[in-house]
């Protein structure tokens, strides 16, 4: 029988190394000392980086044998404590990738610690991001269960579905997602807000996950922290609010200005329209009943051209009655019929004025906000009006 070896790490002088062998081999012979007591599957590196016990930010570690956060690797820091208690020894420090084994406080570098290093910062290349829409070759977890980069579920932490449901629509449109993967903001200092965002986006779209879901907890964060309470995890807002605040927010962060593609914000989702306004006439007022109204032309016509990022639609009023058979419960309306609005030829009557729109400029890719919502004296009206959408060839000419 072949006698057992146990691994130990042996801390000799260089002038004590027999056969000339220096430190740095030595250290290569007991480098995988306790890999393998990490477990893959207790790892998530979706929360906020602080400490579990101090509850700080700087200089945090995560254990790799049971995933909890850790501050520091001295001799008098949590991480020290945690590893002479708990017996757990691999450390991986959460800003700069490296890996301690404690309470030695020796670094490892093997590679078999690249896959965690990948899930916590995965990173992709240009040649993969160009093939991203191309590629839907699923991908498996821990679990061995399948999933496909980029369609992964976002938790629902308490009541945040409302930014999940924009997060999820921005992650697929193509040069924004690409320019949010690709940058890298930290090395721009660039907010925690545009971080966090690109980190996630980057984290979805990662084909090594260790599950086939992220948790947008860190963002989430951020966007409490950033939006002043406005926007929070544990309560419900709405989601067009959100998403005006959220790319108005980037899109300063980003150090975008008034000037038309001065972000990649405003080069993605900013259009123009053109306002016609004229205040109600004589001529008006003594129209018939049903009679559509239209511009005098001989009066002034006040002109403005204002930039938008998403073009807010009118849903019409819902019939107070169903018909006799009952049918039509739930009216319908196609999307070219509320896009008419802005045809430049359509009036309303708003504010004791006659307006008109006509779009001067589409943007890459456009916004729609269908108004379903108003208020009365008592509580929020909703408009359940069914708009037919068509899933692609959206034929927007007799807005232009």
């Amino acid at each position: 029988m072949e006698p057992t070896v146990k691994r130990q790490r042996i801390d000799t002088p260089t002038d004590e190394i027999p056969n000339g062998e220096t430190k740095e081999h030595s250290f290569q012979v007991s480098r995988d000392l306790y890999l393998d007591t990490i477990d893959r599957h207790m790892l998530d590196f979706d929360f906020e980086k602080v400490c579990s016990v101090s509850m700080s930010n700087i200089n945090v570690y995560a254990c790799l044998v049971c995933g909890k956060y850790f501050q520091g690797r001295g001799k008098s820091s949590h991480a020290y404590f945690h590893s002479m208690h708990k017996d757990h020894h691999v450390f991986l420090n959460l800003h700069t990738l490296k890996v301690y084994i404690l309470p030695d406080g020796y670094e490892v570098d093997d590679p078999s610690l690249n896959d965690i290093k990948y899930v916590l910062n995965p990173t992709l290349t240009k040649q993969q991001v160009a093939e991203l829409d191309q590629n839907n070759a699923p991908s498996y977890d821990l679990n061995n269960k399948k999933y496909i980069p980029g369609f992964v579920g976002l938790n629902n932490i308490k009541a945040n579905d409302y930014v999940n449901v924009v997060i999820q629509a921005l992650v697929h449109i193509p040069s924004f997602r690409d320019y949010f993967i690709l940058q890298d903001f930290e090395n721009q200092d660039k907010s925690q807000l545009v971080i966090r965002f690109s980190s996630l986006i980057r984290k979805m779209w990662n084909p090594k996950a260790y599950k086939g879901q992220v948790s947008p907890h860190e963002l989430l964060q951020e966007i409490s922290s950033a939006s002043g309470k406005r926007f929070k995890l544990t309560q419900q807002s709405n989601a067009i609010d959100f998403l005006s605040w959220f790319l108005n927010t980037l899109h300063r962060d980003l150090g975008g200005t008034k000037k038309r593609n001065s972000s990649i914000v405003y080069r993605t989702f900013q259009g123009e329209v053109q306002m016609e306004s004229q205040s109600i006439g004589p001529a008006d007022s003594g129209r018939e009943s049903g009679q559509a109204l239209v511009f005098d032309e001989d009066r002034t016509i006040n002109k403005i051209s204002s930039p938008f990022l998403f073009l807010a639609l009118d849903l019409p009023p819902a019939p107070l009655y169903q018909d006799e058979a009952e049918a039509n419960i739930i009216p319908q309306v196609p999307l070219a019929t509320i896009l008419n609005k802005y045809d430049g030829k359509t009036v309303q009557e708003i504010a004791g004025q006659k307006k008109r729109y006509q779009i001067t400029r589409l943007p890459k890719y456009i916004i729609f906000n269908i108004k379903r919502f108003n208020k009365n004296n008592f509580t929020d009206e909703k408009n359940p009006t069914i708009v037919n959408f068509p899933i692609k060839n959206v034929d927007m000419t007799h807005c232009k």
